[in-house]
């Protein structure tokens, strides 16, 4: 088998870093290559028009990678070089994974078999223009039906009102609610689904013409469940199977028992899992709960869960469990570990965190030849570099205190305002073990919100003027030279 020949395009600050990653990676993964180490400091900056007019291809090239950050439409380097063009990680020490380490998916992932009912919590005390709103989040978040959540105590005279609107506006909806009357209401309005029917309301199901959620009376009596189960099979009810998840403290393993009892007792029943009890009531974010709470319904066959997100550690468990459903069901379907799968579950720490070589920001400081500033973080220290620079610490206002010591030519409010930003972020990431890239957000998975960016015109200082710019070198003041530690291929 011809082995692949890989043109890699870098620019100059990278490119040292590049050949030594390649000199290593190239035998391990099997192929061979070339650099093209073009007129340019920030790699980050090239566009595949610019790259066009400064790339040469040595014979025989299989492929061209060009760096993470490259925007543009390559089809145009594709037809110039007469072979396929693609972008790299844009962090230069993920190559070994970009070249096969990586997992790669088949095209089912994403596919999910659990539906998501999302409560509205206590929907009598809202306005129906509220619960209108909140149907909208919840259904843009994932969730498949609304559940209208009753008070216990007084009939709530305006539920059928509420289902109809929530029906008007496109959405599913199914009713929580003991009260047959109010459940007769919901139902007539359009609700498909009733929630919590037990000994209490049974009788009545037959009436309601929909599919029901048999609730034991009492968490730990299975018998009064599958009493329930029984008449309102008997009645041809269409129904599934809550046995009620119970907080930690008060039956969590003994409730999860009985899951397990259920669904070995009726092996082909459609069941539920309500797991507001453990993501409301523990003081943990809600993420790993949801992960975990799916992946057991994905293995019991439990094809519908209730969440609510009502407190604020579990705000976003309706997206949680829309990400973990997939997760879980192509790690169950495929045989593989839930691991590297899905980086939007992973929050609150990043799933790596990369070290930085000392030695090689030195060299940056000796070779860049602007003032701009590159600030760089591991998991100890913050670092900063510019032209003939290098300061180190652990404490933001310390490594100011450093910078303002070293007389810096073209520090001016705007730049010392920017700096405290970034510092401030970096050492976020510090604190929680994430990767900091200048001029990026943190890494929050699904949560991440993109920065725009705050790059500011170079200043040029009173006290001597700055060095010239090279070919295709940043015009602005702070957009960090991205060396290979913080971009692929530079």
């Amino acid at each position: 088998m011809t082995r692949s020949q890989i043109h890699f395009v870098t620019g100059r600050l990278a490119a040292p870093a590049l050949q030594r990653t390649l000199l290593d990676l190239g035998p391990r993964a099997g192929f061979d290559y070339s650099i093209s180490v073009l007129p340019i400091t920030v790699a980050a900056l090239m566009t595949p028009q610019w790259i066009q007019r400064h790339l040469q291809v040595p014979a025989n090239v299989t492929e061209i990678l060009l760096p993470g950050y490259c925007n543009g439409d390559l089809q145009v380097l594709t037809t110039a070089a007469g072979c396929p063009v693609r972008c790299g990680p844009r962090d230069l020490r993920e190559l070994p994974e970009f070249f096969g380490r990586q997992p790669k998916l088949d095209p089912s992932y994403g596919e999910y078999d659990i539906q998501i009912l999302a409560e509205i919590n206590h929907a009598p005390r809202l306005a129906q223009s509220t619960i209108l709103k909140q149907a909208e989040q919840l259904s843009a978040a994932g969730a498949d039906v609304i559940d209208v959540g009753c008070d216990p105590g007084d009939r709530w005279n305006g539920v059928g009102d509420c289902v109809k609107a929530l029906r008007d506006q496109g959405h599913r909806v199914s009713i929580d609610s003991l009260n047959p009357k109010e459940i007769q209401d919901a139902v007539q309005a359009g609700a498909e689904l009733v929630l919590s029917v037990n000994s209490t309301n049974r009788d009545a199901a037959p009436d309601w013409g929909c599919e029901v959620v048999a609730i034991p009376d009492e968490p730990t009596d299975l018998r009064g469940l599958y009493g329930t189960v029984e008449q309102l099979t008997d009645a041809n009810v269409a129904l599934r199977i809550d046995p009620v998840l119970e907080p930690i403290g008060y039956g969590l393993a003994k409730s999860l028992h009985r899951y397990l009892q259920v669904r070995n007792d009726f092996p082909d029943q459609e069941m539920m899992m309500g797991i507001g009890n453990l993501t409301e009531l523990t003081d943990v974010d809600s993420a790993g709960i949801n992960v975990l709470l799916l992946g057991i319904c994905q293995e019991l066959k439990i094809h519908s869960v209730l969440t609510t997100q009502v407190i604020n550690w579990a705000r976003s468990s309706v997206r949680e469990c829309d990400l973990a459903r997939r997760l879980v069901r192509y790690a169950i379907h495929h045989q593989v570990l839930p691991k590297h799968l899905e980086p939007g579950l992973v929050m609150l720490r990043d799933g790596k965190q990369y070290t930085l070589d000392e030695r090689e920001l030195e060299e940056l400081a000796a070779q860049v030849r602007d003032h701009n500033y590159r600030l760089f973080a591991d998991d100890r220290q913050l670092h900063l570099v510019s032209s003939g620079l290098y300061l180190k610490d652990t404490d933001p206002f310390h490594l100011f205190d450093q910078l303002l010591a070293a007389e810096p030519r073209n520090l001016d409010a705007s730049h010392a305002f920017y700096l405290g930003y970034e510092l401030a972020k970096a050492k976020t990431a510090i604190t929680l073990g994430k990767q900091y890239e200048q001029d990026e957000p943190l890494d929050w998975g699904l949560l991440t919100v993109n920065e725009t960016c705050h790059r500011l015109p170079r200043t040029r200082s009173t006290q001597s003027p700055p060095s010239q710019p090279g070919p295709g070198d940043s015009t602005t003041a702070k957009r960090p030279s991205q060396i290979p530690q913080e971009d692929a291929l530079e």
